[in-house]
């Protein structure tokens, strides 16, 4: 038996998260980079056993929710087939889809008004099988396998509109508070609706079987309802056979065992520890959304629970850490490192090897570690120090389905890199969309974009002002359907994201500037694109015979008028990550403006910089409309770090060495630290919410400097010139400079506009 003290690697992974990149052999992960050190790949591409199956090489496409990816019945629709598609022909082993919820009409949270939904649904009635069936066999043309994910149900987490549309509570196992509206209760499930759920679990795996789908695959981690009966931090039941928390999920097994026999595989999904205790420590029962959740699962219990779960019949795992109310650990961002869950893969493969816990079939039960693995070497590494067995891969294969086609052919350099924004993979159905990818413009559209653009029937001269995203982007397409391309950019390629990839917790933006300017680099080589290191002028491109010209020339930084600014030194944010030394001897800094930019520079000025910060925010919350996981990670590790936030607050006036402010100090001004609850989207009220007062009291910030991180605005100074000048035919004007916003919308744009100038 191991002496390792699993709690205490758990507390020292959570401690590291927010400082890693200060440790050169920290043992939760790294800087990931896409180097090909160890090509060729030969553990990540040999066969593995799971039960009786066979997957062709050790890549897991993640579960990511397939959210309106069907019709309104529930049935696979033509875009998630695609979607799936893609992938399989890309070179994974194994996909797995999104939650498909198998409680309709016991957990209302899960079910829209009128019985519509926007899950995929299995269970709905025979109408829907024809598309799981259309799925399985165009994954299995690719010679892919592919594994549908079920869930008991959403429960405090699921949405609780559900109490306003159709007037019924949320559920859970016990009284908990919603996620996402903690002044509304959970109710808990009775033991026969609790039996009812496994009976229809049992009925979407005969399904899926009889569908030709591969295996089912058990949501049991992350504080979905799986979880909350199986975690003592939710199900605090004192009666009842579902009382003990091991029961629900180990008769939900053993249903699926008895409806498919022992050859079938059953795959399940679980966290290590919610770390909610190594999160918050004390302070959980000082807040009320998370007190009655300090007896949850241990390393030691999820471990033994585990071994009973395989003895029901599981063959195989994949473990994390965390839950919704720390979010970022479930999902981790940009500034969590690479593999940053190896540890975890590695105590479960350790305790199994050392108590010969072997499935039904008599084999190793391969754990599959998650987190971070989308750069082949890292992955690679994992699987030689045996660490784990297969590594999952989400994002990564968002941003390119080909990960694996290009990871085995050795051609690293030519990967898509996820840049661990989550916009367009979380974030776009969080807001009523469906999934995609900031960087990949055609992910969740395969249904409607080929993979490659098609030639253009008439070859134009186009002229393309800007290097960044947008510029590269475009040009890239417009040159690949064989139009004449010039791009004016007079500095690197890479735009504001050169700015933005200064700290070391972007290392994920670094790695797609470098893709981008690699990939401009090989284009110009091949004589596909002209590049102009000068500035563009509305009169040179006016005299330049183009018969297409595109601005994508960013934005302007906003700067306040206020009272005073000439008084002290000042400089805006992607000014100063773009020009470090303009921070001279600054030690006492003032950051104005808390979106992102203003969140991830000061974080930046203090654990890279040593400076002592504090961050100051009009708005009551803190970088608004961000992902709820990149946000959380920031917010978490800044307070951490020792950055003073003032949210709800104005900024007056400027001394020489002072920031005069005015706070809001009313107690409704929500705490600007709380990671254990999102932001609502702007179109859902929370009818409960309490109203914000006003008042005002006045400070006195010592500074030797400011960084105005106060947003830009479009510069489309440029675009209206060459419209007023008859520069061309044809002008049109896209990223920053149209709407200065995201990646996503920017590569978006782009590429739409590129494929049909």
């Amino acid at each position: 038996m191991s002496d390792r003290d699993d709690k205490k690697i758990v507390q020292e992974l959570v401690d590291g998260y927010g400082s890693w990149f200060a440790e050169e052999d920290w043992r939760g992960g790294s800087s990931g980079r896409m180097t090909a050190e160890l090509y060729p790949y030969e553990k990540l591409f040999s066969p593995v056993m799971i039960n009786r199956l066979k997957i062709k090489n050790r890549i897991v496409m993640a579960p990511m929710g397939n959210l309106n990816m069907c019709d309104e019945t529930g049935r696979p629709n033509d875009k998630m087939l695609q979607y799936f598609f893609a992938r399989a022909k890309g070179g994974a082993g194994l996909l797995t889809t999104g939650l498909i919820p198998v409680s309709h009409g016991v957990d209302p949270s899960v079910t829209e008004p009128e019985g519509l939904s926007y899950f995929p649904r299995i269970d709905r009635s025979r109408t829907v099988l024809a598309g799981w069936r259309d799925l399985a066999q165009g994954v299995h043309a690719y010679g892919s396998r592919i594994f549908i994910q079920l869930t008991p149900g959403m429960g405090r987490v699921g949405n609780p509109q559900c109490l306003m549309t159709l007037k019924k509570l949320p559920v859970s196992a016990s009284w908990n508070p919603n996620y996402y509206m903690p002044e509304i209760p959970c109710r808990p499930l009775s033991d026969h609706a609790l039996k009812k759920i496994i009976k229809n679990t049992g009925q979407a795996a005969a399904d899926a079987k009889a569908c030709g789908i591969d295996g089912v695959y058990l949501h049991g981690h992350e504080g979905y309802l799986l979880e909350q009966l199986t975690n003592p931090a939710f199900n605090r039941r004192k009666t009842g056979r579902y009382s003990d928390w091991q029961e629900f999920g180990i008769d939900l097994v053993r249903e699926i065992r008895d409806r498919v026999g022992d050859r079938y595989p059953v795959m399940y999904r679980i966290d290590l520890s919610l770390a909610l205790r190594e999160t918050y420590g004390s302070e959980m029962e000082k807040t009320k959304a998370l007190r009655k959740f300090g007896k949850e699962r241990m390393p030691e219990q999820t471990l033994e629970y585990m071994a009973n779960l395989v003895k029901a019949g599981v063959d195989v795992f994949d473990v994390d850490l965390g839950c919704y109310d720390n979010w970022w650990l479930p999902h981790p961002p940009s500034g969590m490192p690479a593999g940053c869950y190896l540890e975890v893969s590695r105590i479960v493969r350790d305790h199994f090897d050392e108590n010969g816990i072997k499935s039904n079939a008599g084999i190793r039960v391969p754990v599959v570690a998650v987190g971070k693995l989308g750069y082949p070497d890292v992955a690679e590494k994992a699987l030689r120090e045996e660490k784990c067995d297969m590594v999952m891969l989400g994002r990564p294969l968002l941003a390119d389905p080909d990960w694996p086609l290009k990871a085995y052919s050795g051609r690293v350099d030519e990967i898509r890199p996820c840049i661990g924004c989550q916009e367009g993979c979380i974030n776009e159905f969080v807001n009523g969309g469906h999934p995609q990818c900031a960087v990949d413009p055609v992910t969740g559209f395969e249904d409607v974009k080929p993979a490659h653009p098609s030639q253009a029937h008439v070859r134009k001269k186009v002229a393309v002002v800007g290097g960044g995203p947008a510029g590269v982007v475009f040009a890239l397409t417009a040159a690949e359907r064989g139009h004449e391309v010039t791009l004016y950019e007079p500095g690197k390629i890479g735009g504001k994201l050169l700015a933005a990839s200064v700290p070391k917790i972007k290392f994920d933006v670094e790695n797609y500037v470098i893709y981008l300017q690699h990939r401009v680099e090989k284009a110009v080589s091949r004589g596909q694109i002209r590049w102009i290191r000068e500035y563009a002028t509305a009169e040179g491109l006016a005299s330049g015979g183009f018969d297409a010209i595109v601005t994508a020339s960013g934005t302007k930084e906003t700067s306040p008028h206020i009272e005073g600014i000439e008084k002290i030194r000042t400089v805006q944010a992607p000014e100063l990550l773009a020009r470090p030394e303009l921070l001279g001897d600054a030690s006492k800094v003032v950051v104005i403006g808390g979106g992102s930019t203003g969140c991830e520079t000061a974080y930046w000025l203090r654990t890279e910089k040593g400076c002592d910060v504090v961050v100051v925010e009009m708005m009551p919350e803190l970088m608004k409309g961000v992902c709820t996981a990149n946000r959380g990670y920031l917010l978490y590790y800044m307070k951490k770090s020792g950055i003073r936030v003032y949210n709800s607050t104005c900024v007056k006036s400027f001394g020489e060495s002072t920031v005069n402010i005015e706070v809001n100090t009313d107690k409704n001004v929500p705490d600007p630290y709380n990671t254990w609850q999102p932001i609502l989207p702007e179109n859902v009220l929370n009818p409960l919410a309490p109203k914000i007062g006003k008042s005002m009291r006045s400070e006195e910030l010592e500074a030797d400097l400011a960084v105005l991180a106060m947003g830009g605005r479009a510069d489309d100074s440029l675009y209206e010139a060459l419209v007023k000048c008859n520069a061309a035919p044809e002008i049109y004007n896209t990223g920053d400079s149209f709407s200065g916003g995201r990646v996503l919308e920017a590569v978006r744009g782009a590429y739409a506009l590129a494929e049909r100038i």
